[in-house]
């Protein structure tokens, strides 16, 4: 009974698995890559309710970098020449407030032994960019003269736009206390994206995304750990004929249940561009990218009538360890909607005759 009361939880916290669609510079091409890491977190594994739910969350994040990142940007926006040998000092800082929905069918026929479900997440929202610093090099001349070049860059960069879409499918079979799962998902890049432009809210070229994960959740002690390893392949940007490389990240979160209703925990992340970025427009070389990060959560479900629970959510990541792409934070607050875990009849009580 205890292992059905959570399953509301699993719908909430897998959407988070959806949010591929980088808002902000994180890696890969001009520090921007497909999967936002952090976003399976606790009970990723385990079996969800049969039929629809619905996940909002409201998403902010913090960030800054410099050097390679900061030059990788304006590289990407074209304001460095093709012939200019340069260097640059600046910072790029970005400020994201986006809103996502995320709808999810859990279907109630087993599929090779598991359960399978289908999501499609959307989203809408804020991105303020900045980049400010000095530039300065040698510009390549008629018969391959030098020209000394120095100048300063100031560039602020912001919208509100619908970013790309990310379906989402996934299997997921449980074992007692031992959860397994499966999953494949991908970009399709028809939001909101300009190359000439710093602040975007698409990623500008398709990617798949696929992995596996595992629960152990014990409903009697209300002990939980999930962690969920997935690899990234990306397509080319026809816009800038770059190809960001295989990206690495492994989600983990691990929880305690001080009631039915309270949940409390840590969650986390590691990320790692395991393969280099390639194509005609690549200027700066192999790239790779990584961060770890770790913070902390709550959740509370909202008993709503006898059909229906929510879900809300409250978690914050704080990264460190981070090379080639930018860091800060970021906060997700999440409200999810789905049926409830119809409950069984009572046992019937004997009758005796004498």
């Amino acid at each position: 009974m205890a292992h059905t009361t959570y399953r509301i939880l699993t719908g909430a916290l897998s959407a988070f698995a959806l949010l591929g669609l980088s808002p902000n510079a994180l890696a890969d091409e001009g520090g921007v890559s497909f999967w936002v890491p952090g976003f399976f977190g606790s009970l990723a594994a385990t079996p969800q309710q049969a039929g629809w739910s619905v996940a909002e969350i409201y998403y902010h994040t913090s960030v800054a970098a410099s050097g390679n990142v900061a030059l990788a940007k304006e590289i990407q926006i074209g304001q460095i020449p093709a012939n200019l040998n340069a260097t640059l000092n600046a910072n790029v800082n970005a400020n994201v407030n986006l809103g996502f929905v995320a709808a999810t069918y859990v279907f109630a026929t087993p599929v090779l032994g598991g359960q399978a479900s289908a999501s499609l997440l959307a989203a809408y929202g804020a991105n303020s960019t900045t980049l400010a610093g000095s530039l300065s090099g040698t510009l390549t001349g008629p018969g391959g003269i030098g020209i000394p070049f120095s100048r300063f860059d100031s560039i602020d960069s912001s919208l509100v736009a619908f970013g790309d879409l990310v379906p989402q499918f996934a299997l997921r079979w449980n074992a007692g206390v031992n959860n397994y799962m499966t999953y494949i998902t991908g970009d399709i890049p028809v939001g909101a994206y300009d190359s000439m432009r710093l602040a975007n809210l698409g990623l500008g070229h398709g990617a798949i995304d696929a992995g596996g994960g595992y629960t152990y959740f014990n409903p009697q002690t209300g002990h939980e750990f999930s962690g969920v390893l997935g690899f990234t392949y990306n397509f080319t940007n026809t816009a800038t004929q770059y190809q960001n490389g295989v990206d690495m990240h492994f989600d983990w979160g691990a929880s305690q249940f001080l009631t039915k209703q309270i949940q409390v925990g840590l969650v986390g992340y590691v990320y790692r561009e395991i393969g280099c970025d390639s194509g005609s427009g690549d200027r700066v070389g192999c790239f790779q990218s990584q961060v770890a990060s770790i913070g902390p959560q709550v959740g509370f479900i909202i008993p709503l009538g006898d059909r229906m629970q929510g879900y809300l959510n409250l978690k914050s990541y704080w990264e460190f360890a981070a090379e080639n792409r930018p860091s800060g934070w970021n906060t997700w607050l999440t409200f999810s909607l789905s049926s409830k875990t119809p409950e069984p009849p009572p046992a019937a009580t004997p009758t005796y005759h004498k």
